[in-house]
C-alpha cells in the first residue's frame, strides 16, 4: 500500500540483480520487467498466464536480440501443452532466433528452427 514500504525487492533478471537498479515498468508495454523464474512460477500457478512476458529475452539476458533461451524454453513449454502463445509471437520468436543463428554462420540450425514455423 502507499502507507507501507516494500519489504522485498522485485524479482529482477539476473543481469540486474546486483546493479541496485529498480525497474518498475517496461518502456514498451507498461509491463514490469521480471526474472524468467518469476514468470515460470506465475505460469505454474495460472496456466493462462501471458507467455509473451515469459519469453521476452530481456527477462533472461541483457541483450534484447538474444533469443536462444527464449526459443528453447518455448519448445519445452509446447511439449508440456502450453499453446496459448499467439501465432504472430511464435513467428517472431522463430524468425528472430533463425536470423541470430544465420548471422553466426549456423544456417543449418537456422533451417532447423524455421522448420518449427506454424505457418507453412
Amino acid at each position: 500500500t502507499s502507507e507501507c514500504e516494500k519489504y522485498a525487492c522485485c524479482p529482477l533478471p539476473p543481469y540486474l540483480e546486483d546493479s541496485g537498479c529498480v525497474i518498475e515498468e517496461d518502456d514498451n508495454g507498461g509491463r514490469p520487467l521480471r526474472d524468467v523464474c518469476f514468470h515460470l512460477l506465475k505460469l505454474y500457478s495460472d496456466r493462462s498466464y501471458e507467455l509473451d512476458q515469459l519469453l521476452d529475452p530481456r527477462s533472461i539476458t541483457s541483450d534484447p536480440l538474444d533469443f536462444r533461451l527464449s526459443w528453447h524454453l518455448w519448445e519445452v513449454l509446447r511439449a508440456l501443452n502450453y499453446s496459448h502463445l499467439s501465432q504472430q509471437s511464435w513467428g517472431v520468436l522463430n524468425t528472430s532466433y533463425a536470423a541470430q543463428l544465420e548471422s553466426e554462420g549456423l544456417w543449418e540450425w537456422a533451417v532447423f528452427v524455421m522448420l518449427h514455423e506454424p505457418d507453412t
